[in-house]
């Protein structure tokens, strides 16, 4: 059974020109299941090879690409590798905390004052990445 957020997504991959083939489906099926995002390529290899276990890696890495391009996913760039965010609003950014690298969603005040000193420039959207330490990591010593 197809729910709606799958249906939505076999309908962006055909807008270009991509097929709803079962590798795509099942990596799809990893953010799907999850809810949120912020996975690496390996996590989603790992999940997505329990529905298919064929699955290759160079599959995985293509196909997030693909899902970025289309607007299924985007990227969240920290320290280490490369995460996938099937979050789209664009009201939310990321904190990340450089102690234990966790990533949460974050809404942010003030963002519609921010102004370039540059002229000339169109900006088309903000990404905000937030750096410094979760609660729990925080209330602990440091080392």
């Amino acid at each position: 059974m197809i729910d709606e957020r799958q249906r939505r997504a076999i309908e962006r991959l055909q807008q270009f020109g991509l097929r709803s083939t079962p590798q795509r489906r099942a990596i799809w099926n990893v953010f799907a299941q999850l809810g949120q995002g912020h996975l690496t390529a390996e996590e989603v290899l790992d999940r997505a090879q329990a529905e298919l276990p064929e699955l290759s890696r160079a599959t995985v890495y293509k196909t997030l690409g693909e899902f970025v391009r289309v607007g299924l996913l985007r990227t969240v760039a920290g320290h280490g590798p490369l995460r996938f965010d099937p979050n789209l609003d664009a009201s939310h950014h990321h904190f990340i905390c450089e102690r234990c690298q966790q990533i949460v969603d974050v809404h942010l005040t003030g963002i519609e004052q921010l102004r370039l000193q540059q002229p000339g420039l169109r900006v088309h959207r903000i990404r905000i990445l937030v750096e410094g330490r979760c609660a729990a990591c925080a209330a602990e010593p440091d080392a």
